[in-house]
């Protein structure tokens, strides 16, 4: 008898991500990638490390400084788990430095993109350079802290480039003896200031980092001292915001109290340069109260993520992924009525591939409208100067009835949705907060409007956030409809995150927290019964991460009945594969390419009558419990068959899609006698040609008049 619930037959949730992170890093070692884009990926792998670090790791310390000793579905404690934790994050690090040192700065010195790393190897005219700039543009910016018994430690800021340097006062006859006493001294490299300067060079491009010249130039801001030594050092700290929402009179003000502790956080992580020196690494450890383990000798500079603004510096165009300019949606083009388009069909959207722009036009086109009486719409994550705030300030101002739900909870997002909560609230909107204890992480956008037939609703679920940025760069999938059954879950759930209301029941909707895991947990149990009967069954899910052990157990049960599994996970995946007897009939994928892979997709075969949903949730116990989510049916027949065809386009994928190994690795697919596709570069190419199609279509018409076959002129 198998017991799905033994630990055995899943994968610890952190190490999976870490996998994750390293199929990240596999695209900067690919040779078959542009240069540009492996420095890019290199700079991604860096800064999603970081994210893990203050998030998880942070999480898993509390729990350990606490006692706390449950397992996870792994069967691994808290502490087990930063034991494992430790030695991979560790190789991580080391594969990411020698990424760059023995793979792409080599290939960048053939480009000539020269990356000087020590300030010793300037020579005379760039010397002066450095020293001219550090004065005239740095010098003033600058802040050095010195401690002493007047002068405690300084705050060291999260995420923050300092140079550390132990400085002993200057005597008369030269360099002090080594029984003088050091002092430890220390500056904040300025993020204010460009990162990466670019130096006069004879050819090609020669570029310097910022904490280099400020190093060369340390005895400038100690004049009476001797800098003794001089180290670059870095810290990530616990930023995971604990916020007792029960007990807070205005979640507002609590989140932003919240936000100042971050800066306070334990040190979670400690990183140096490999060669500091001895006596400076004993400060740092006591001061910051930091252990051994957690700290990172780096051969190379610190934090990598400078890599993602080197590699857009100006020319090598051929070093790059050909642009893609995210393509116009016939329907929706700026200059037709795009309420008339939604009640001419259901819509549906591909990012990036095609424009974003078309919701930005939707909520502009409400908020002019006179015949819009109420916009109401979720904000996650928005851009930094998001048209779709603009226009939703302008609709109160127009004297619309605005309801925005802000999450304030969104992580790393918290201080930015603080101000656009503000600035919302003057201009005339309601703003809500969410709903306490659980995020508000659906996206969802209702328009009530006033015609002729009676009131009618205009509505947007999406996969993905209203960020008009991040859309360019992520795939997710939008939907625009009027069916007023939709309409009618639309209010219902605004009027849930607005009062106490409750529906009874939805007609084509489902929702987190209370309904949706019951709902997948049924649609995959469909699929068990109809493989028992011998009727078509197939589950094809695409998702970010999968660590619900509830979804996964029922998954195992549908494998084991025959069902036929297909999953596109782009992160963690705690489920097992090739387990005998029990996921033999399911197959994991992850692809990893120029556009984040964002949308979650889900088919269910249901006997050969299939069924099709996107949402804004992933498989994990925080989205289907601890959050308000939104799972969306597509309906109607050419929508559905477009869908499918991203699944079935994904699964055919031979370059950028790894499977995942019996034993939890991914290993790219033997291309030997199949098709070579990446399904993201497949996207592409066929956005363009529908606008390519529509051009001959206006083409096609001449003098106004459409010329048509004679075949087809009915007089």
């Amino acid at each position: 008898m198998i017991n799905l619930s033994e630990s055995k037959y899943y994968y610890n949730r952190e190490l999976s991500w870490l996998l994750f992170d390293e199929r990240v890093l596999d695209e900067a070692r690919d040779k078959a990638n542009p240069l540009m884009e492996r420095l890019k990926f290199l700079g991604i792998t860096a800064s999603n490390l970081d994210e893990f670090f203050m998030i998880r790791v942070a999480s898993l310390k509390d729990m350990a400084n606490a006692g706390y000793s449950k397992p996870d579905i792994a069967g691994m404690s808290p502490a087990k788990q930063l034991d494992a934790l430790n030695d991979a994050t560790h190789k991580l690090v080391d594969k990411q430095y020698s990424t760059l040192t023995r793979s792409l700065m080599p290939l960048m010195e053939q480009e000539g993109i020269h990356l000087i790393l020590q300030h010793e190897d300037l020579n005379k005219e760039q010397k002066k350079y450095v020293d001219d700039y550090f004065m005239k543009n740095v010098y003033p910016v600058l802040t050095p802290m010195a401690v002493d018994s007047s002068r405690p430690f300084p705050l060291i800021r999260n995420k923050s480039l300092n140079i550390g340097a132990l400085v002993a006062k200057k005597v008369k006859d030269g360099k002090a003896p080594d029984s003088l006493e050091r002092e430890f001294a220390t500056v904040q490299v300025p993020s204010v200031l460009p990162r990466i300067i670019r130096l006069p060079s004879d050819k090609g491009d020669t570029v310097i980092l910022l904490e280099e010249i400020i190093e060369r130039n340390m005895g400038k801001l100690f004049a009476n001292y001797d800098v003794i030594c001089a180290y670059p050092f870095r810290i990530m700290r616990n930023a995971d915001l604990t916020i007792e929402e029960d007990e807070a009179a205005d979640l507002l003000k609590e989140i932003e109290r919240q936000l100042k502790k971050r800066q306070w956080g334990e040190v979670i992580r400690l990183e140096v340069a490999d060669d500091i020196d001895k006596r400076l690494m004993k400060v740092l450890l006591k001061e910051l109260n930091c252990r051994e383990e957690a700290v990172y000798r780096i051969q190379g500079p610190l934090d990598l993520t400078f890599l993602m603004k080197l590699c857009g510096i100006e020319g090598y165009d051929e070093l790059r992924d050909p642009d893609f300019e995210p393509q116009t949606v016939e329907e929706l083009t700026p200059d037709k009525d795009i309420f008339a388009a939604i009640r001419n069909k259901d819509l549906l959207l591909h990012h990036p591939y095609e424009t974003f722009q078309p919701i930005v036009d939707f909520i502009r086109q409400a908020a002019k409208d006179p015949d819009v009486l109420a916009i109401k719409q979720t904000l996650y994550r928005v851009s930094g100067h998001s048209p779709i705030i603009a226009a939703l300030a302008q609709a109160a101002e127009n004297g619309k009835q605005v309801t925005v739900l802000v999450e304030l909870k969104a992580r790393f997002d918290e201080e930015n949705n603080i101000i656009w909560a503000k600035m919302l609230e003057k201009a005339g909107c309601h703003v809500l907060y969410g709903l306490v204890g659980l995020k508000t992480h659906s996206k969802i956008t209702l328009v009530v409007r006033r015609e002729e037939e009676g009131i009618r609703r205009y509505v947007h679920l999406g996969t993905g956030n209203y960020n008009d940025s991040t859309a360019k760069l992520y795939t997710d999938i939008g939907l625009l409809t009027c069916a007023e059954p939709i309409g009618e879950d639309a209010t219902a759930v605004f009027n849930m995150l607005s009062g106490y209301s409750e529906p009874l029941n939805w007609n084509r909707l489902s929702v987190a927290p209370l309904w949706l895991k019951d709902r997948f947990l049924s649609l995959i149990k469909r699929e068990t019964r109809n493989a028992s009967d011998g009727k078509n069954a197939k589950i094809i899910a695409k998702i970010n991460s999968l660590c619900d052990k509830d979804i996964i157990m029922t998954l195992y049960e549908a494998s084991m009945a025959g069902v036929k599994i297909d999953l596109i996970i782009r992160g963690i995946c705690c489920l097992k594969t090739g387990i005998p007897g029990v996921s033999e009939n399911i197959t994991v994928r992850s692809i990893v390419g120029r556009f984040l892979e964002h949308s979650r997709i889900f088919y269910f075969e249901n006997a050969g009558n299939p069924e099709l949903y996107c949402g804004s949730a992933d498989w994990m116990p925080r989205n289907l419990e601890r959050r308000v989510e939104i799972l969306f049916p597509i309906e109607e027949p050419d929508l559905k068959d477009r869908v499918y065809h991203i699944l079935d386009t994904m699964l055919r994928d031979t370059l950028k899609a790894r499977i995942m190994d019996d034993d939890g690795s991914y290993s790219r697919i033997d291309k030997r006698g199949k098709e070579l596709l990446s399904c993201q570069e497949k996207f592409c190419r066929e956005a363009e040609a529908r606008i390519d199609e529509n051009i001959k279509k206006v083409k096609s018409v001449e003098n106004g008049r459409v010329f048509i076959p004679e075949t087809q002129v009915d007089d």
